[in-house]
């Protein structure tokens, strides 16, 4: 049947019902305690991150992004302080208008020419990419094996540790975070593993194990749509894109404020689980997950969590992986160049402090803390400075800050795939059980074993296709 057939048919099949009392309010039954837009938006503009309640202003990063995005948003910053107070007063009738107007204004921002963004090229899809990195020549790594086992099995261990750490002071600076809590080399309370973050990972290994290297960003798009029911900044975006039917490397470039941002880096761990020692692969992995939802350097920045864990495999020297890693991103995008910039001042510098203090010196005024460049650097400090020692990068990438349950959770990754089990001692393993939580439509629940084999499997099978 057609669409007017099978209306015609629900019309047919419709049956009248006694209705004892004046209904009409239903309509409204769906919302609670007042308007369900206003809500949102009262949210999109002050809220607190449930892990760590850190400050969150969703509007207004809308802004600082797409300044970052080299456009000029002097007109939209006008309504930053109309926004705030019709926020505090719960004004929906404001909030409306002021957030729409917003938009809009971002949405036709002219460039501005004074902006370093367009020095660099701007990078929409892995075609783009690829021929502009530059690949180290892939090294075998026996996926049959039981070291190759063991090696997923302490990488989702450690990302679990790494997310659970992390989440407890996501959003916060490094003095903060010692004024509060001192040196952080342990939990700072229970560690759970319901995190968002892994979300996108456990979609994209569904996809995988069906289609194996042959993946494409249309098959993940479609795991999203299935199994991803809320996201936030970029991804929310993406889904919003997604289910209005405007595809992948769209869907991550459309009216999407926040497409330079982590979102993609924080998810492509399992890119480089699934490619070991095969820093090319891992890439291409990454790059087609990443415009799903993201685009130019958060895409790069996918690429870049990837590749550091596929070249764990195959080297336990972490300032190597480092420079290796960076060394195949694009040379002419600013992800490298800021990339570049976070290396050099480990080169240096004395310590992890120097060195993130000049790094946190020259992101803290621009770059929003979920933005991929402060987050990248966080990381390449704690790898360079964590001396292969995991309990010792542990410490430093929480120490950091940003977001922090984003870069512990890859960075422990690549220290758990580049040594195995050894380094991981019980104050880590103990409190954090067996189980995952999640908030997808299947996968709820499932244990930390399962997602190990299902890592394991899904590799081999796509290796022998």
């Amino acid at each position: 049947m057609n669409a007017g057939q099978r209306e015609l048919s629900w019309m047919k099949a419709a049956l009248p019902q006694h209705v004892e009392e004046n209904c009409e309010k239903n309509w409204m039954s769906y919302l609670e305690n007042g308007i369900a837009s206003d809500k949102k938006l009262f949210k999109d503009w002050n809220s607190f991150v449930p892990g760590s309640l850190s400050p969150c202003h969703l509007v207004v990063a809308a802004i600082q992004c797409m300044r970052n995005k080299g456009y000029d948003v002097t007109e939209a910053e006008k309504y930053i302080d109309a926004g705030l107070k019709a926020e505090a007063e719960k004004d929906g009738a404001a909030i409306q208008v002021i957030t729409a107007k917003i938009y809009q204004l971002l949405n036709t921002a002219p460039k501005d020419p004074a902006s370093d963004y367009w020095n660099y090229k701007e990078y929409k899809t892995w075609e783009e990419i690829e021929p502009a990195c530059s690949f180290p020549e892939a090294k075998t790594v026996d996926v049959f094996s039981e070291a190759f086992e063991e090696k997923i099995r302490a990488g989702w261990l450690s990302q679990l540790i790494g997310g659970a750490l992390g989440t407890q002071i996501e959003g916060y600076l490094t003095e903060n975070i010692r004024k509060v809590f001192g040196e952080v080399r342990d939990y700072l309370r229970a560690p759970e593993t319901y995190n968002d973050d892994i979300t996108y990972e456990i979609a994209f290994l569904d996809a995988f194990c069906k289609e194996g290297y042959s993946i494409t960003s249309e098959h993940i798009a479609d795991k999203w749509l299935e199994l991803i029911s809320d996201g936030y900044s970029a991804e929310d975006v993406a889904l919003r894109n997604l289910r209005c039917g405007i595809r992948p490397p769209e869907s991550g470039r459309f009216l999407n404020y926040y497409s330079d941002w982590i979102g993609a880096q924080m998810r492509t761990a399992i890119h480089g689980m699934v490619a070991p020692g095969n820093a090319r692969l891992a890439a291409k992995l990454a790059a087609l997950d990443s415009m799903v939802s993201h685009s130019n350097n958060g895409i790069i920045g996918g690429i870049f969590n990837a590749v550091l864990v596929s070249l764990s495999f195959v080297e336990q020297d972490m300032k190597e992986v480092v420079k290796q890693t960076i060394a195949c991103l694009p040379k002419d995008s600013e992800y490298y160049a800021m990339a570049e910039f976070a290396l050099n001042c480990c080169e240096t510098s004395a310590n992890w402090e120097e060195a993130w203090q000049k790094c946190e010196d020259k992101f803290i005024a621009d770059y929003n803390w979920i933005h991929s460049y402060p987050n990248m650097a966080a990381e390449v400090v704690a790898l360079w400075f964590g001396n292969n020692d995991f309990d010792e990068t542990a410490y430093i990438i929480t120490m950091c800050g940003q977001d922090a349950d984003c870069t512990a959770g890859p960075v422990l990754n690549v220290l758990g795939v580049a040594f195995g089990m050894k380094q991981l001692s019980d104050k880590w393993l103990q409190p954090l059980g067996s189980e995952v939580l999640t908030m997808m439509r299947k996968y709820r629940r499932f244990t930390i074993d399962e997602l190990i084999g299902w890592t394991v499997e899904s590799t081999r099978n796509a290796v022998e296709k």
